[in-house]
């Protein structure tokens, strides 16, 4: 995808959406990072779906420690890989309380070292809560990638690094939310819906596919 292709693409994106938002809901940094690592592999809906309750009741690292393991298994339960999301959780909340004061750190290797939190759960708490202009590289931001042309790469640490080596600096800080909404809703995985696409026209998929 040629640089005037990524500008057109990203403010076609802007301009419908001026402002996206992570579709997890969070009232805190620690709400979004618990909301994050439960989000592995799960859809942000199972995830909202259980944490409405959960955040009631445990809404900072020491609540959720006085929960206990049983105690979050039972509110995650309907969460895939419930079991180890809820013993990575304990994990992280007891090293929030005993190393960071119960406070989410804000740097990338604190973050990292947390049980359960990757590059990419570290990319989101970055951009979300801190304003960073990070990639979180989930299978939609991956396939967008490939898919587009904007930045293919055969592991999501190349896509990220091309990404956001291409997209215009204006963009950065929201554009991961933008690519995983386009591909949520509109550049599925099985059946990209070119014809709702407002991005079509700069798309190397769509174009290749319209070729004679």
């Amino acid at each position: 995808m040629k640089p005037q292709h990524i500008e057109q693409f990203f403010a076609t994106l802007q301009a419908a959406n001026p402002h996206p938002q992570t579709e997890l809901e969070y009232a805190s940094v620690f709400e979004l990072l618990a909301a994050v690592l439960l989000s592995a592999q799960a859809t942000d809906v199972s995830v909202n779906k259980a944490t409405r309750k959960l955040f009631v009741v445990a809404n900072t690292p020491q609540k959720m420690l006085d929960l206990g393991l049983e105690g979050l298994e039972q509110h995650i339960k309907t969460i895939g890989l419930f079991r180890s999301k809820a013993r990575h959780l304990l994990q992280t909340c007891e090293i929030l309380v005993t190393r960071h004061g119960g406070v989410v750190p804000r740097t990338r290797e604190a973050l990292e070292a947390l049980p359960g939190v990757g590059r990419k759960t570290a990319n989101v708490v970055l951009n979300v809560a801190f304003g960073e202009p990070t990639m979180a590289v989930d299978t939609h931001l991956f396939r967008l990638g490939n898919r587009t042309g904007m930045a293919p790469g055969k592991t999501p640490l190349e896509v990220e690094q091309k990404l956001l080596k291409r997209i215009p600096a204006p963009y950065l800080v929201d554009a991961h939310h933008w690519l995983i909404l386009h591909g949520r809703y509109i550049c599925q995985a099985r059946k990209p819906l070119c014809w709702q696409c407002a991005v079509a026209d700069v798309c190397a998929y769509k174009m290749k596919t319209a070729a004679p």
